[in-house]
């Protein structure tokens, strides 16, 4: 629903040569005009209206100096720089653009008719006096040479299979009389026909086709060769073929021109001959000739040059040329250009620009060179408000189709109504406020090539072909058509191609670019939408133009016709004409969230459920104004359904935060302060109000609320529904219908076993029969087991509905009602089978004998559950010492087993026994001090006591018991020996401790230096490929592919440094060596750091072993000291922010190390 719409006219008179012109070709390089006359071919640049260059035909007698040449065929050559022209005397002459020379490549002795060069320029067909088709290539050297008239079909020649006649074939439309109906001869070719030969390329250059004169018959005929100078096929016999041949680019149609008994038209043919399809000229057939065709470069545009038949009464006859498009099937008259009367003006060279779809070139008989911008324009109403009709404006010829979109979408060529005028229509434009109601017409003197409309002003500004602007000024009501309330502007003018802002197919605001490869483009409300040719359209808004909303994905090349103001509707047509509506979400939310603010929630909750806009929207845009103006949801949505599917819909989620977000301008609406869960809040705010408005009709819409709780709340929405049972009104029968109606309904929101379920959990046998008999089940299945239930004592009954219903705690609860000594034993088993030993201890009294007994239960559960210590204290609590001891024992908890002992009481020797037991386990567990003071206080044996100490290395502390039980001789015999023993160890460790560091920290720098080397070796060779590399890098860090290893990140810390040192190998090679390298250097440092020595120290400085001390002491400070030296070295400043947490344990390590040194050093000096 395009039209063409003149962007700039370039006219140009400068250029006065002589004779008259015959043929002109385009530069593509320079945009100049190369044009040839029969005496002359000179360069021109139409922009400067200088002659660029410039050499004569006469002068070396290519052509005859009385000006009787004619030249048949001119070619720009880019690749060549020069240009090639045919001459009816049979020259081929080449005219170097540089050097201005000319030079004849070839002659053929009867003459020349027509020259026609390959769209690739490799290949050139000339047409002889003597009807042959000669091709060469474009180095001129001849390829074949065939006659144009072949008696041959050719290599396409269709094949009958035998069967069949025409007489008993389908004839369509012309009916049966097709069949007895005699076939005519065709008549020759009209008289004003040149009976020159025409030359049509398809686009790829793979076919082209030649329309001449028949001698047999004298009518036209065309034939199809290949790029070999094959024959391919021939046209069928076409009575009233004209001249004007040309192949459409895309390789699908030939055109030409076919007179009819009683019209005029352009007709189609495929590459095997047959017709295919064609459309009228609005003209009578005696009326015009069609001298003409040319297809744009894009086949988007069929340009159609005419000549009037007879003369006017000045004598002169009018020259036009037609601009036709089609979509839909329909053949479309966007532009028709008059040249008048004048001979001088009239046109005799007409050719489409090569680099521009939409660029005409024009030469006229004075030299006059035009030339004419076009741009594809939607013409749409300007207003803003629900009152406009979203009216587009489509020119056909005479005819404007208007369609009215707000109303109805009409697909092309339909339309909601048409307006006829009496010429050809250039331009439409629709008035911004049109105020009058009738037409009015105004003659200007020129042509009109814009209209525009201010809405300010109301100022109406025409541009005229030569540059001039006119305001329109006049003292009756606007120039306007008024039909059916729309309000348009028409002018018949003539117009054409823009270099326009989908031509440079981006948009620029502020210096930026806000999008690429536009196709096109509408402002509608606040919104600018762009599709764009990778499918998309994009709704930015005017206020900030950013994307606020998600792209939609659109039909490969779709365009925007139209959007209707105020509502959500955006109009599309696909490249084949047809029209589709889609409701851009960016449209549909800002106009959710207009009505929303305004209250109007129907109107709102309508489009929602149109549009499948999740319903949680209504409450998540602004939830404060949602609860205070519920009443009002309520009545503007009436429908009990309305409200049950919104109760239905909510969720937890805030969607203005994840499914459809808020503009970045849009303000923030305030959240409710309550801690209550979205959905809770707004099921109990509506059921509050419903059943305070009418709890009758809204009766089902209060189930749902109860029932869509986050917690649903079931058996109070079974008991409302029992409720309805016990009511009694004037019509019992009514309230029949509303219990079963209720109940079916809940019976669709919950699975019937779960709601038979919840009503036998309230003990109410009355709603579980009704509910029964709704459900599925079989009344042999639930009946005998509700009389069993109804024979049962109350609490034992609800015991064992519970029980029924796994509800294990309610159960234990009822059962610890009934008889305590008569159900006990059940209610013992229940605990230990679900595990409900807290819930059953708080049931029963602490001095009872059933507490005790739960109580042992539970620390037998306790022991099995290694948490013997807890039972031992739950058994120490209810009267069992005795079991209590043997927890404690169990569990190595030493200080309650020996209170727990000696509360029994137990024999000293039994003690001494309990206490021995006690160290032996202590000991396991490497707690030597324990140990020892159990040997010590309750086991009375004092010499195990200080071998405990000796082999925890508390040495100070076996000190104090071997002085205190004067027991000097231990200290010969085991003390000093394990003093001794534990230096060795000790300065042994740390050797192997700085001859392992000194070997990973001399390798670190070995590594370090050979991935330097590699590094820059690779920066020296191709730095190029480096960047290419990093920014490569950086887009796979930034996508989607980078976060691959996410699963790890979940587990635990642990786990994940465990995953992280799989990584790490000490092994020569490896690609992360020296991260390896530098963890074990961090783990060597950390194991010295958690080394203590002074204790050790200070007993070898006691017994005088000072030379083991001095050696330990030395050792212990040189480790200290080379491991801090070496930090800067092994962790350098500039270290990778991935080791920073290798850096981070080094500061702590290091803080403490620093400490150590100190004390050590100090200790130094002290003792020696």
């Amino acid at each position: 629903m395009r039209n063409l719409k003149l962007l700039k006219s370039l006219r140009s008179s400068e250029l006065q040569g002589p004779g008259s012109p015959q043929c002109f070709s385009v530069r593509a390089d320079t945009g100049s005009l190369l044009i040839a006359s029969q005496y002359s071919i000179t360069e021109y640049d139409p922009r400067t209206g200088q002659v660029v260059s410039e050499a004569s035909l006469t002068a070396d007698g290519f052509l005859p100096e009385d000006g009787s040449g004619v030249v048949v065929g001119l070619q720009d050559l880019a690749e060549l720089e020069s240009a090639c022209l045919a001459t009816a005397g049979g020259d081929v002459v080449l005219f170097n653009l540089n050097t201005c020379q000319l030079e004849c490549v070839g002659s053929v002795d009867r003459g020349l008719t027509s020259m026609s060069w390959s769209p690739d320029e490799e290949l050139v067909i000339l047409t002889t006096g003597q009807e042959t088709i000669i091709m060469m290539t474009k180095d001129f050297e001849p390829i074949t040479e065939v006659g144009i008239h072949q008696d041959d079909f050719g290599e396409g020649k269709f094949i009958t299979v035998g069967w069949g006649k025409k007489e008993t074939q389908f004839h369509g439309s012309e009916g049966k009389q097709a069949a007895q109906r005699k076939i005519q001869e065709v008549q020759p070719a009209v008289s004003w026909d040149d009976h020159r030969p025409r030359v049509t390329w398809r686009g790829d250059g793979q076919l082209f086709a030649v329309s001449a004169i028949c001698p047999q018959t004298g009518a036209r005929k065309v034939r199809v060769w290949n790029r070999e100078g094959v024959l391919q096929a021939t046209s069928e016999p076409i009575n009233g073929l004209e001249q004007a041949l040309c192949w459409k680019p895309s390789g699908s149609l030939i055109a030409s021109t076919q007179r009819h008994p009683n019209k005029h038209s352009v007709v189609f043919m495929e590459k095997n001959g047959l017709l295919h399809g064609d459309f009228a000229l609005p003209l009578s057939k005696v009326q015009a000739k069609v001298k003409e065709l040319l297809w744009n470069s894009d086949s988007a545009v069929l340009a159609v040059w005419l000549e009037d038949m007879s003369a006017g009464e000045d004598g002169q006859v009018n020259t036009y040329i037609q601009l036709w498009t089609v979509a839909n099937y329909h053949w479309y008259l966007k532009q028709s250009l008059e040249f008048g009367p004048d001979p001088q003006k009239a046109p005799v060279c007409v050719c489409w620009d090569p680099e521009r779809p939409l660029r005409l070139h024009v030469v006229t008989r004075s030299w006059t060179s035009i030339t004419y911008d076009w741009g594809w324009t939607t013409e749409r109403s300007t207003g803003l408000d629900a009152t406009d009709n979203a009216s587009v404006a489509v020119i056909d010829g005479e005819k404007i189709l208007v369609t009215t979109f707000r109303q109805c979408v009409v697909p092309p060529p339909m339309c909601s109504f048409e307006l006829q005028l009496k010429s050809p229509v250039n331009q439409v434009t629709f008035l911004c406020q049109p105020e009058g109601t009738n037409q009015s017409e105004v003659e200007v003197d020129g042509v009109v090539v814009s209209v525009v409309h201010s809405s300010q002003t109301g100022t109406v500004a025409l541009q005229l072909e030569d540059g001039r602007i006119r305001k329109l000024i006049w003292e009756i009501p606007p120039i306007c058509w008024r039909l059916r309330g729309l309000h348009f502007f028409l002018v018949s003018l003539a117009v054409k191609k823009q270099q326009s802002f989908l031509e440079m197919c981006a948009f620029i605001s502020a210096y930026f670019q806000l999008a690429s490869s536009v196709s096109s483009f509408a402002i509608c409300n606040d919104f600018l939408l762009i599709t764009t040719h990778s499918h998309t359209c994009r709704c930015l808004q005017l206020s900030t133009l950013t994307n606020d909303e998600t792209l939609r994905r659109v039909e490969r090349g779709s365009r925007i016709v139209t959007v209707v103001p105020q509502d959500t509707r955006v109009i599309l047509q696909m490249p084949r004409g047809n029209l589709e509506t889609i409701h851009h979400r960016a449209l549909v939310l800002a106009q959710l969230r207009k009505w929303l603010d305004s209250l109007k929630f129907r109107d709102a909750f309508e489009c929602m459920r149109k549009l499948r806009i999740n319903l949680n929207f209504i409450y998540d845009h602004n939830p404060k104004a949602f609860l205070e103006n519920i009443e009002t949801f309520i009545k503007q949505l009436s429908s009990i359904n309305h409200i049950n599917l919104f109760l239905t819909e909510l969720k937890e989620e805030d969607t203005t935060s994840s499914m459809y977000p808020r503009s970045e301008s849009s303000p923030v609406q305030p959240q409710p302060a309550s801690k209550q869960k979205k959905v809770d809040v707004v099921c109990d705010a509506l059921r509050s109000v419903m059943e305070s408005m009418d709890p009758n009709k809204y009766c089902l819409s209060i189930l749902t609320a109860h029932v869509k709780k986050t917690i649903p709340e079931l058996e109070i929405a079974l008991q409302k529904v029992h409720e309805l049972r016990g009511e009694h009104t004037s019509d019992p029968s009514m309230t029949f219908l509303s219990v079963l109606e209720a109940l079916k309904y809940l019976l669709f929101l919950v699975n019937v076993n779960d709601l038979y379920d919840y009503s036998l959990g309230t003990y109410d046998f009355d709603l579980v029969l009704m509910v029964a008999e709704k459900s599925q089940k079989d009344p042999k299945e639930y009946l005998p087991f509700l009389n069993m239930l109804k024979s049962l004592e109350p609490n034992y009954q609800r015991y064992t509905i519970d029980k029924h219903l796994k509800r294990y705690r309610k159960a234990l609860h009822h059962l610890s009602k009934c008889g305590q000594s008569e159900h006990f034993p059940e209610a013992l088993q229940l605990v230990k089978e679900q595990k409900l030993y807290s819930e059953a201890l708080r049931l029963y009294s602490a001095d009872s004998a059933h507490y005790k007994t739960l109580s042992c239960a539970y620390a037998e559960h306790l022991v099995e559950q290694q948490q013997a210590e807890q039972a031992g204290l739950l058994l120490w609590r209810c009267g069992e010492p005795a079991r209590a001891l043997q927890a404690f024992a169990t569990s190595s908890s030493w200080r309650n087993a020996i209170c727990v002992a000696q509360q029994i009481p137990l024999p000293p020797d039994q003690l001494a026994l309990l206490a021995r037991d006690l160290a032996e386990k202590l000991n396991e567990q490497r707690r030597y001090s324990e140990a020892a003071l159990l040997l010590d206080q309750y086991a009375k044996d004092c010499e195990e006591a200080i071998l405990a100490l000796i082999t925890g290395a508390s040495w100070e502390e076996a000190l104090r018991l071997i002085y205190m039980h004067n027991r000097q001789d231990i200290t010969e015999t085991n003390l000093k020996p394990a003093i001794l023993e534990a230096v060795n160890t000790q300065t042994s460790f740390l050797e192997a401790q700085i001859g392992t560091f000194t070997r990973h920290k001399t390798r670190l720098a070995v590594v370090r230096e050979q991935k330097e080397k590699a590094r820059l070796e690779m920066l020296g060779e191709n730095r190029t490929e480096l960047a290419l590399y990093s920014e490569a890098s950086s887009v796979m860090t930034n996508s989607k592919y980078s976060h691959s290893n996410s699963r790890i990140s979940s587990r635990s810390s642990k786990n994940r440094r465990k995953a992280e040192r799989k990584k790490l190998s000490l092994k020569e090679g490896s690609p992360m060596e020296d991260r390896a390298l530098m963890f074990a250097l961090a783990e060597i440092i950390t194991t010295v750091d958690k080394m203590r020595v002074h204790n050790l120290l200070k007993v070898l400085v006691l017994f005088q072993f000072d030379k083991q001390a001095e050696k330990l002491q030395l050792t212990y400070d040189e480790a200290l000291q080379m491991m801090e030296a070496a930090v800067p070295e092994v962790w350098p400043e500039g270290l990778q922010t991935s080791q920073a947490p290798v850096n981070i344990v080094l500061i702590i390590v290091f803080n403490s190390l620093s400490v150590h040194l100190t004390f050590s050093i100090n200790m130094t000096v002290c003792l020696f």
